[in-house]
């Protein structure tokens, strides 16, 4: 079984403002390590139900987080970021079998993480179809279209609800809660504990029950925080812009919309 993990730091137990998610800043060495040990607890996870072969991608800003000593010697660390549209799943295919997300986070305009975002700053919000989506939307239909899943998501409360909602056979583990510039959060042990059991738990039977369905046409909203960025973004090829704030993208094939959101950003 070859398993793909995609690691960010938002949905870290413990990680509550951006100065713990920027490199160059004191606070960010505790979330760095705190990471590290949630990624090793779903490697763990993963090999305890089998895994043969897993890959790893450091998910977060500079793509060079996770200490890889700390990691299991099965895993395969892929760090920085080629430019490939997959981005938080560069390196996916179809010989993988499933996909876990650790440490993800509410998407942009969620209201239930004080670090809640959808891949750049730059956004207030982004909708799919008419329906707020997340970075776990788009993994999750990233690993779909290559015909390897998500199973497994561990991050906030709000995220939960939302994988929850999106395909309930996707389990999730809740590490902490947003609730409005704060969280709370389950102890950094405990978060390692129910991380690698519910991988385990969520790597049992058929992985395809988590697959999503993808929709014949994808029409695509980026709302940004700036009206220059979504005037500028407007002229990208099929796109344009609806109001002050909003660019708009329409594709048959979910590769051309990853292709945009990437240089959208």
């Amino acid at each position: 079984m070859k398993i793909f993990i995609s690691a960010d730091i938002e949905g870290v137990t413990g990680v509550t403002h951006w100065d713990e998610t920027n490199i160059t800043h004191a606070e960010y060495t505790a979330a760095r390590e705190q990471m590290t040990v949630e990624v090793a607890a779903a490697c763990e996870g993963a090999l305890q139900a089998g895994a043969t072969e897993i890959w790893v991608k450091d998910s977060h800003d500079t793509g060079r987080n996770l200490i890889a000593a700390k990691l299991p010697k099965e895993a395969r660390l892929v760090r920085g970021w080629s430019g490939h549209p997959f981005q938080t799943l560069t390196q996916l295919d179809q010989t993988f079998q499933a996909v876990l997300l650790i440490g993800y986070h509410s998407g942009a305009g969620f209201g239930t993480s004080p670090l809640e975002h959808t891949w750049s700053g730059n956004l207030m919000c982004v909708k799919l179809n008419g329906k707020y989506i997340s970075e776990f939307s788009l993994d999750a239909l990233t690993g779909s279209y290559v015909g390897a899943p998500v199973v497994f998501v561990s991050g906030d409360k709000g995220l939960s609800e939302h994988v929850v909602d999106t395909n309930p056979n996707i389990q999730t583990v809740v590490v902490k809660e947003g609730t409005g510039e704060a969280t709370i959060n389950i102890h950094p042990e405990l978060a390692v504990a129910r991380i690698r059991e519910g991988v385990t738990q969520a790597l049992q039977g058929d992985p395809r029950r988590c697959l999503l369905q993808l929709p014949k046409h994808f029409t695509l909203e980026m709302r940004y925080r700036q009206h220059s960025r979504a005037y500028q973004m407007g002229y990208f090829p099929g796109a344009r812009q609806t109001d002050t704030f909003t660019v708009q993208y329409e594709a048959d094939d979910y590769f051309d919309l990853l292709r945009f959101f990437m240089f959208a950003l």
